[in-house]
């Protein structure tokens, strides 16, 4: 049954992505960059522009996005250098370098960076968002195709979702139902944000206040039983959702 409402959910997120998908644009040809932003903002995107590298990692860190979009020959920090910083941190959000080098060397190190697409200049809008829709499309899928049975590995903690286990080596911890339902939420999302409204949606049938309060204090709980590793941690982004972050070894 859950399951059943969680692929609906996702289905319904990737229906209304042109309106919800945030999108970080890092170019510092100011008349593209302004070009891109308002056709993108046009077709539903939400757009953050920058106009260097550096700017562009600042706002980064300190913002959650579903995807990037990165100029490769910028001042200050170029969009290689940024793409690398951002994959430290973040092996998840997909992003897209925009590059006049049509050079396959250039093309072959943006994605052993971890590019999920490399467009070169000049190119159509009409291009550029349907190679955003596909990618945003791809991300979404491949959440959902995750196996409903599928052991998540977190840091010292091995979490069972089918049998409601939560695993480490001073023993284990049985969860109930909404507990395991909340953390499997958090683990398809990993290092990434995990918005309130869908886990709402998801797990508690509705999203108002007395329902996020509830679902409140099971991220408390969740954080307290995950305690036992400090490279593993449920961070809160404030009015938005949660964040299931784990330290690489």
């Amino acid at each position: 049954m859950f399951i059943s409402h969680l692929n609906k959910m996702y289905a319904s997120t990737f229906l209304n992505m042109k309106t919800k998908a945030n999108i970080l644009l890092v170019e510092d040809d100011k008349n593209l960059g302004f070009v891109i932003k308002d056709s993108l903002e046009l077709a539903g995107f939400t757009i953050d522009l920058q106009e260097n590298g550096v700017l562009g990692a600042e706002t980064f860190h300190h913002a959650n996005f579903d995807l990037c979009i990165l100029d490769i020959m910028m001042p200050l920090k170029d969009g290689f250098t940024l793409a690398e910083e951002i994959r430290k941190t973040d092996l998840v959000t997909p992003i897209i370098f925009l590059s006049a080098r049509s050079m396959d060397v250039d093309k072959i190190r943006g994605f052993k960076i971890g590019a999920d697409d490399y467009i070169t200049k000049p190119f159509s809008i009409e291009e550029l968002k349907l190679r955003i829709e596909a990618i945003l499309k791809r991300t979404s899928l491949s959440i959902l195709s995750t196996e409903r049975n599928a052991i998540f590995e977190l840091g010292k903690f091995s979490f069972d979702y089918e049998n409601q286990i939560l695993r480490s080596s001073t023993g284990e911890r049985k969860l109930t139902r909404k507990e395991s339902e909340l953390l499997r939420l958090l683990c398809l999302n990993k290092n990434r944000l995990l918005r309130r409204e869908l886990a709402l949606k998801s797990i508690w049938g509705e999203d108002d206040y007395f329902m996020g309060r509830s679902m409140d204090v099971y991220i408390t709980k969740l954080r307290k039983f995950l305690a036992e590793d400090e490279k593993v941690n449920i961070l809160n982004v404030h009015r938005t959702g949660f964040k299931l972050m784990v330290e690489e070894e």
